[in-house]
């Protein structure tokens, strides 16, 4: 199993940007995925989950401002990014739980055994 994530960048605060997370070695219609992210100096953080019957789910901060999706066909997952803040700037990994469907909230690394390689996001004020 291989996750491949991409997309990330520098951007300014206000700014948008779409993450893919290409999967290899699975498929991906049964499964859940999601995305953490690990700012400089502080713990990797849930940021979103998506369930294989496209039940979505965000953390508190970033609501109304990331949306995930995914295609089934193509095995990829996405976080489109919109209204991104400084407070955003992180690396961004995708992950997939290869023994469920459904997401546990809020989400720990532990609920998920498959892990990207992380994306580095920098929003600039």
């Amino acid at each position: 199993v291989q996750l491949q994530a991409f997309g990330g960048g520098l951007v300014q605060a206000g700014g948008s940007l779409r993450l893919s997370c290409r999967t290899s070695g699975l498929t991906l219609d049964y499964h859940a995925g999601g995305w953490f992210r690990q700012a400089p100096g502080k713990e990797r953080e849930w940021v979103s989950c998506i369930s294989t019957s496209n039940v979505t789910y965000y953390t508190d901060s970033v609501k109304a401002r990331f949306s995930i999706s995914r295609d089934n066909a193509e095995d990829t997952l996405y976080l489109q990014m919109n209204s991104l803040r400084p407070e955003d700037t992180a690396v961004y990994f995708c992950v997939v739980d290869l023994r469920g469907t459904v997401c546990r909230v809020p989400a720990s690394p532990a609920d998920f055994q498959a892990w990207g390689q992380g994306t580095l996001v920098t929003v600039s004020s």
